[in-house]
């Protein structure tokens, strides 16, 4: 940490509610989006860590609605949570500045946040057993639940129609059509396997449409990266990253866990015949998320678990196969077609789930009648 960034984290940390004199702080974390920091505080000779966190005004667009959703949300899981041991890691501890508001504006015009440190866990960037895959889907369950009767207004829309399918899809046919840097030719293939999968992106939009699948809040991001968990007991404790919590349907969120912690390859594995969903941490996934999201989904809801997790690998395939047609302009890259082997890896996670679609659905009945 350079010793400017130290000082600007001293005089931040000083407009929030935190106690005590700056020891240390450095960078934090493998995040892509905000920047994060990790910061000691001395506290009458006993050491505190806070998260000090810029948002990233780029991407969320409105920060402040941002944190108003963060702070209803966390306001909630710590009144549903009073009473319960340990509370304090089961959810996130948001400061709030000294004027009150849960967020500081700095002299550059973005917004910051503050949390208390959770202490004696840790994230983990890839599912390596099926236990981990149900603790994190147990966790995801929790955290619907603990928001299932969040009262007030509807939250707002940090990033609008994040993960409606159809317009994933228009959009996807827009950069197949304009063809910017002439690169169809080379994905013909795969252009044509999403065409042909148009019908799935309309599916569960229509059921949520005619009220069988209600809007609920959801976290829209559910990656195992997102669920902190006990060092020692490898217990999930608590769910983070809330910047696209939000309106949204249960399904999805289920998805896609399925569409990330049940893949063997990775992301963006170069030889798609590797690429494969493996029913052990699908049944995994069950196992943990119904139990605690169980009683408040509707029937209709958990007969749309299996299909989710096909539906989510469908659309982030498309969306790389876009970024990938249109530029590179979205998403990173480290290579050149780098989203285009990420579009065919996740085709073949789509296709792999589709394959598997009925054994799914019967651990899913299993699970919710059993």
């Amino acid at each position: 940490m350079t010793e400017r960034r130290a000082v600007d984290l001293r005089a931040l940390g000083a407009r929030f509610q935190v106690l005590g004199t700056l020891v240390e702080a450095a960078r934090h974390g493998n995040g892509l989006i905000n920047e994060t920091y990790a910061a000691t505080y001395d506290q009458a000779g006993t050491r505190v860590r806070y998260v000090h966190q810029r948002i990233n005004g780029h991407v969320f667009r409105e920060p402040v609605r941002l944190m108003d959703n963060v702070s209803r949300v966390l306001t909630h899981a710590a009144t549903r949570l009073t009473g319960v041991p340990d509370a304090s890691r089961r959810a996130l501890t948001l400061v709030p500045a000294r004027d009150g508001l849960p967020y500081v504006i700095d002299d550059d015009h973005t917004v910051w946040r503050t949390y208390l440190f959770v202490e004696h866990a840790r994230t983990y960037d890839i599912v390596e057993t099926p236990a981990q895959a149900e603790a994190a889907a147990r966790a995801f369950g929790q955290f619907q639940a603990l928001l299932a009767d969040l009262p007030g207004d509807r939250l707002h829309d940090t990033i609008p129609d994040f993960h409606h399918t159809r317009r994933r899809f228009d959009a996807f046919v827009a950069a197949v059509q304009a063809d910017p840097c002439n690169r169809a030719h080379e994905c013909r293939d795969l252009i044509d396997l999403a065409l042909s999968h148009e019908a799935d992106a309309d599916r569960l939009i229509e059921a949520a449409r005619a009220g069988a699948v209600p809007e609920r809040v959801t976290h829209n991001d559910t990656k195992i990266n997102n669920v902190m968990m006990d060092v020692v007991t490898g217990e999930a404790l608590c769910v983070v990253d809330l910047d696209t919590t939000m309106a949204g349907l249960a399904p999805i969120d289920f998805g896609d866990m399925v569409r990330t912690a049940t893949n063997a390859a990775a992301e963006d594995e170069p030889d798609p015949g590797k690429v494969a969903s493996r029913p052990e941490m699908f049944e995994a996934l069950v196992r943990g998320y119904l139990p605690a999201a169980g009683a408040f989904l509707l029937p209709a809801e958990i007969e749309w678990l299996a299909f989710s997790g096909q539906l989510l690998a469908f659309e982030q395939a498309i969306r790389f196969l876009g970024d990938h047609l249109d530029g590179d302009r979205y998403y990173r890259i480290h290579r050149p077609s780098h989203n285009l082997t990420r579009a065919r890896a996740q085709f073949a996670l789509m296709s792999s789930i589709e394959r598997q679609l009925d054994a799914y659905q019967a651990i899913v009945r299993k699970h919710a009648h059993g």
